[in-house]
């Protein structure tokens, strides 16, 4: 089956779905560009390369790439030592060259290093974060930027506070748009309506998103004390002409590559950036594969390469460093995306509104986007997540939960770093005890393949599993045997379930033999 027939056979589900995470990433973009002290343009550029490009290039069929929260603070610092955003874009398109080499010394293996509890409990904390940071949003209060997600806000104010103070000013008017688009959403998604194919194409996102504009409108004509004024709507910069489009971009100022006292902080910058945004890139591709219907594996190598060639065009265009982003990833997931191509038209359909249809984007009042990622954040928070790593025990809770409490109280790689410490040190003291070993056996004759596993067997271990897994031949039959395993971890045992899954793929038959259930 050819590429082209794989994208498009699933146009009913892919088209609705890049347009919802389309309506998701329009403010962020804008949000996070205008965070970073960068024209509006420069993270409008990143997402739209980070759908066209990265969106092509990648090897994950559900990710979605663009500019990242987690990397203001390096923008910030980046802009103001290398002179503005012309010098700094020259450091973003060094930083893709170095994750380009990263992937050919095949540096994404370091994504399988970390466990499932440390990746489950970022992504309740990324939905618990949707949802206490649009609670301002959804009242039409908050004035900092859409898809602000650290604690402590520009404004002095930090996560709860602004939410209290949200409570105490609630505007009316972004109240009823708001609970008028969360009952249009939850509406939207039941099995009843699901049925009939009007409710199968025509994503709710899209209905609120319209609908909202044209409520504001009443209420400007017929009601104006609820009308929603610009500061809390989309803002997105209106072009007339080509030339004004040209002339809104930052080019790229290349001079700087021979200025001896820019070029310690140039290359500084451009490691720095390469470094933490191949990292927050590997933990979505993780996570975004654990959300995963059809527990597809994602190949990191060829992500960090493509990731490298996106943020070297964004780099040559003046535009921000990108990364793969769960939030983007997981509108697209919840939307039922079934390829890369949500992702791809995601970007297309960025480009479009931007240079043609701005004006009409400026009307969406931001309560009724804050009502699509409550939603999102809901579904990635369930209590039946933290039921199930109660039920597995303090080495998978403690470091769950800590994870949530760490990204929440600060950001999302310190929360990961600080996860990933205390899982250690729990795998650590199973490991003082065994060692990890494992036996392959392969028979020509029947195709045959036996790996069995030894008596100790965690998520350190996890990488060589995956591995041992992937290099498996075609047409074979596979037998994992654990009659000598005492713990396997539960890292580990979602491989392998997974795996179990998609070997169909490859024509591949799995045989368990005393391996727990999952």
């Amino acid at each position: 089956m050819s590429e082209i027939t794989k994208l498009t056979r699933h146009l009913d589900k892919d088209v609705p779905a890049g347009l919802v995470v389309f309506l998701v990433a329009l403010p962020l973009c804008l949000g996070i560009a205008v965070a970073s002290g960068a024209p509006a343009m420069s993270g409008l550029i990143t997402g739209i390369i980070g759908g066209l490009v990265v969106g092509a290039l990648s090897g994950s069929p559900l990710a979605v790439s663009g500019p990242a929260a987690g990397l203001i603070a390096i923008v910030i610092a980046g802009i103001t030592d290398l002179g503005g955003v012309a010098g700094f874009a020259v450091a973003v398109a060094i930083s893709g060259v170095i994750q380009i080499a990263l992937g050919y010394a095949r540096a994404g293996i370091i994504g399988y290093y970390f466990p499932s509890s440390v990746i489950k409990g970022m992504l309740a904390a990324i939905g618990l974060i949707l949802i206490l940071k649009q609670i301002p949003h959804f009242l039409g209060v908050d004035e900092d930027y859409f898809g602000d997600f650290s604690f402590f806000q520009a404004n002095q104010e930090n996560t709860f506070s602004e939410i209290l103070y949200a409570l105490f000013h609630i505007g009316p008017g972004p109240v009823v748009i708001g609970v008028i688009s969360i009952v249009i959403l939850v509406v939207w998604e039941q099995p009843a309506l699901k049925k009939f194919k009007f409710f199968q194409l025509v994503p709710g996102a899209l209905i609120v998103v319209v609908l909202g504009a044209l409520i504001n409108s009443y209420f400007s004509a017929y009601i104006p004390d609820l009308y929603i004024t610009e500061e809390h709507r989309v803002k997105l910069p209106v072009f007339t002409d080509a030339a004004s489009v040209i002339g809104s971009i930052e080019w790229p100022n290349w001079s700087i590559l021979f200025d001896p006292a820019k070029a310690q902080t140039l290359w500084l910058t451009a490691f720095t950036i390469a470094i933490v945004a191949s990292l927050e890139t590997l933990l979505s591709i993780e996570a975004t594969d654990k959300l995963d219907p059809q527990k597809r594996v994602t190949p990191t190598n060829r992500e960090l390469k493509a990731q490298g060639i996106g943020n070297v065009l964004s780099g040559m265009l003046g535009g921000l460093p990108m990364t793969a982003v769960i939030v983007r990833s997981s509108a697209n997931i919840n939307a039922n995306a079934q390829t890369k191509l949500s992702a791809i038209l995601h970007g297309l359909f960025l480009l479009v509104f931007v240079l043609f249809l701005g004006s009409f984007l400026n009307l969406i009042p931001l309560t009724s986007l804050a009502a699509i990622l409550l939603l999102i954040g809901y579904k990635l928070n369930k209590p039946s997540m933290y039921k199930l790593f109660w039920k597995r025990g303090w080495e998978h809770f403690l470091p769950f939960i800590i994870t949530i409490l760490a990204i929440l109280f600060s950001n999302l790689l310190i929360g990961i770093g600080v996860g990933l410490a205390v899982g250690i040190f729990f795998i650590l003291r199973i490991n003082y005890k065994l060692p990890y070993s494992y036996n392959i056996t392969e028979d020509p004759n029947t195709h045959t393949v036996e790996i069995t596993l030894s008596e100790q067997v965690t998520f350190l271990n996890k990488a060589s599993i995956v591995s041992a897994l992937d290099k498996l031949p075609d047409d074979s039959h596979v037998i994992l045997d654990g009659s000598r395993t005492q713990y396997i971890g539960l890292d580990v045992l979602d491989e392998i379930y997974d795996f179990k899954e998609s070997a169909t793929d490859r024509n591949i038959t799995v045989e368990f033999k005393n391996i727990p259930e999952q």
